[in-house]
């Protein structure tokens, strides 16, 4: 048998003690969070709404509509504004295969898609919008807006942040007569 000695005794109580304090001193990395954004879909819309802006000293050309177009448009707005989301895509969805160059009537399917959360639907249609559309004016500024809000929407502020600088691009005065 093997004489204990003290040093015997303590060496596993030092070893024990010793794993404690490093175990104590390592650390796991924070655990970093993404802020949750609470941003409602009608909240998104209204930035979009906003951003458009009632301006009198701008230059705004509006183009003649199709009768079919038109009221298929406001069918699209009066479900809309009964909380009929889906039935007012639909009737969108029907104007765009007759007119499916027309930016306004994208940008009305681009901000439906916004209203229902369908955030890279809303840019697709706003960008197509973009490119068949005028740039500037009050409907450029909502393409733009929308695609600003289905980026942060995405949690891509990089990318919005360009899509707001584009914002301002849109706006050109009109003329000026004395």
């Amino acid at each position: 048998m093997m004489p204990m000695t003290i040093r015997s005794l303590f060496q596993p109580l030092v070893l024990s003690g010793l794993s404690l304090a490093l175990a104590a001193c390592v650390s796991s990395a924070p655990q970093v969070t993404k802020p949750v954004d609470t941003t409602t879909p009608a909240q998104r819309l209204a930035a979009v709404e906003a951003a458009a802006g009632p301006d009198d000293k701008e230059l705004s050309v509006q183009p003649l509509r199709d009768s079919q177009v038109e009221d298929l448009r406001q069918t699209a707005l009066s479900q809309r504004q009964a909380s009929d989301l889906a039935g007012a895509a639909a009737s969108l969805d029907q104007a765009l295969q007759i007119v499916a160059g027309d930016p306004s009537v994208l940008q009305e399917r681009a901000e439906l898609a916004l209203l229902q959360g369908q955030w890279a639907e809303a840019e697709t249609f706003a960008r197509k919008a973009v490119d068949l559309g005028s740039k500037t004016g009050p409907l450029c500024r909502r393409h733009w807006a929308t695609i600003e809000q289905a980026r942060l929407a995405r949690g891509e502020k990089e990318n919005a942040v360009s899509a707001h600088a584009q914002i301002e691009g849109c706006t050109v005065p009109g003329i000026k007569r004395y």
